[in-house]
Order: structure tokens, then C-alpha cells, then sequence
């Protein structure tokens, strides 16, 4: 059994959660992907961001934190006319700010990696599945909104948190919890 948000109709969805939700993420370019895309997914499913996500790595010029920070007003007009991502004005001004406040945490941290898992001490955290804020997602989600991010609620942030390992909540019944026990 897996995890019952899985849709086990939807091969992508499957293949996401078997091989990529949960497991320990280091590299800064997938850390900021994974974060502009809960960023996007906030009051959304998951499923639906995941099935666009092509379509977002084309868009954001490859989730280039570098290249989207730079972005400007035509460019945010241009986003919100491609009907392959979610065209949302304050999300997308979010993405932009958001690329300008991780390459500022790079810079103080020497990676975003050091940064979101030195709230950690580098471990994985197990939490109760059924959780959706926690300790942990509350004290990152007031530390990014301190340092100027947007749509990074406790919330958004648990969910990202799980997305990369920080935290490990597979639900019980879940053979990857099983596997990982």
C-alpha cells in the first residue's frame, strides 16, 4: 500500500511518491523547484502541479533561481498567458521574490541546502501523517516571511518539507514508511 493521497490510477503520481516525495534532497536547484512548485500548489493538488511540471520547467527557464529573480514586469505578463502553468499574478510575482530571497539565503548560508536543513541538524524528522503544520513548519515558515518570501505559510511549508525529506511522513500503512522503519 502507499500513502493515501496517492492516486493509484495516475502513473505520475505513483512514480512521484515511490521514488521522489520524501527522499532526502541536497541540491539547491531541485530544493527551489521543489519550493516554487508547493508555492504554486498552495490551496491546489498536488496531482495538478505535478502534471504541469514540464510545463513550469519550461516556463521558469529551467527553475534557474539565478534567471527568475531577474524577471521583470513583461515577463510576469508572459506567464500569465501560458495556459501550461497555473496563472496566478500573485503567484508568480511570489516565484520572482522568492528567487531573490533563496539566492540571498545561498549567499548567507553558502547553500539553501545548509539553510532548510540546519533547522534539522541535517536529520530527517518523522512526523504523523495526518499532520499539516508542525513545530518545525512553523518556525521556517515565520523565518522565510521574515526574510521577505511570500506564499510560504506553515502549511505550504510542512507540504515542502515532506516533498524533500526534511520530514518523513509516509503514512503507516505506507510500504515506503515499512521499508524505511
Amino acid at each position: 500500500m502507499r500513502c493515501h493521497w496517492c492516486d493509484e490510477k495516475d502513473e505520475l503520481y505513483i512514480e512521484y511518491h515511490d521514488k521522489e516525495w520524501g527522499v532526502p534532497v541536497y541540491d539547491d536547484k531541485k530544493l527551489f523547484e521543489m519550493l516554487l512548485l508547493e508555492n504554486f500548489q498552495a490551496g491546489l493538488s498536488w496531482q495538478c502541479v505535478l502534471h504541469k511540471r514540464e510545463a513550469f520547467r519550461k516556463a521558469f527557464d529551467e527553475f534557474a533561481a539565478e534567471k527568475i529573480s531577474l524577471y521583470d514586469e513583461n515577463k510576469a505578463k508572459e506567464l500569465m498567458q501560458n495556459k501550461g502553468i497555473i496563472r496566478n499574478r500573485l503567484k508568480i510575482a511570489a516565484a520572482i521574490k522568492n528567487a531573490e530571497v533563496f539566492l540571498i539565503i545561498q549567499k548567507e548560508f553558502g547553500s539553501f541546502s545548509n539553510y532548510i536543513w540546519g533547522f534539522s541538524d541535517g536529520k530527517s524528522v518523522v512526523i504523523d501523517a495526518d499532520k499539516t503544520t508542525s513545530p518545525l513548519s512553523d518556525k521556517i515558515s515565520k523565518d522565510l516571511q521574515k526574510r521577505g518570501m511570500r506564499f510560504v505559510g506553515s502549511v505550504t511549508i510542512l507540504s515542502y518539507l515532506a516533498a524533500i525529506g526534511v520530514v518523513s511522513a509516509h503514512d503507516d500503512c505506507c510500504f515506503l514508511k515499512q521499508r524505511r522503519a
